[in-house]
């Protein structure tokens, strides 16, 4: 239907919109398919003039219609970031806010394209915040967690 590109924080991404049926949309994200629930529903419109991608949450991802309203991801605690490497969906977040951790230590799983990836600590530190759930959906360059 419509093809979009945009660039947060630095990376690419190429949104097709392929169908509208009322409130859900059948978008793909560089090439990963998402159902999107716009807050409101598009009647008997065969495109949307505008559909921007955004968080609904500090890390996760999803399209509303709405014109001028800028693309952010917010920023998490102080520290280093660790910012997931690819676009997937949280299975399992192993650490909570206050725990102490290794550079090496697996910190998240995340699934993308029916694999486990094993998201590691990028430094020794205690963990100052957490941006995602388990179930969330993470696009590539996503702040997933906060090492200080």
């Amino acid at each position: 239907m419509s093809k979009y590109q945009y660039k947060v924080q630095g990376v690419d991404y190429d949104v097709d919109i392929q169908d509208i049926e009322g409130n859900i949309a059948k978008v793909s994200v560089n090439g990963i398919p998402f159902e999107v629930e716009l807050k409101q529903a598009i009647h008997n419109t065969p495109k949307p003039q505008h559909v921007h991608v955004e968080p609904h949450k500090p890390a996760a991802v999803s399209a509303q219609p709405e014109e001028d309203k800028p693309i952010v991801i917010v920023p998490t605690g102080s520290g280093t970031p660790v910012s997931s490497p690819l676009p997937g969906t949280i299975t399992e977040v192993k650490v909570k806010v206050g725990d102490t951790v290794k550079e090496g230590d697996v910190v998240i799983v995340l699934e993308a394209m029916k694999m486990q990836n094993n998201i590691e600590a990028e430094t020794s530190g205690t963990i100052t915040s957490i941006s995602v759930n388990n179930g969330d959906t993470v696009m590539e360059g996503a702040a997933l967690l906060t090492i200080g």
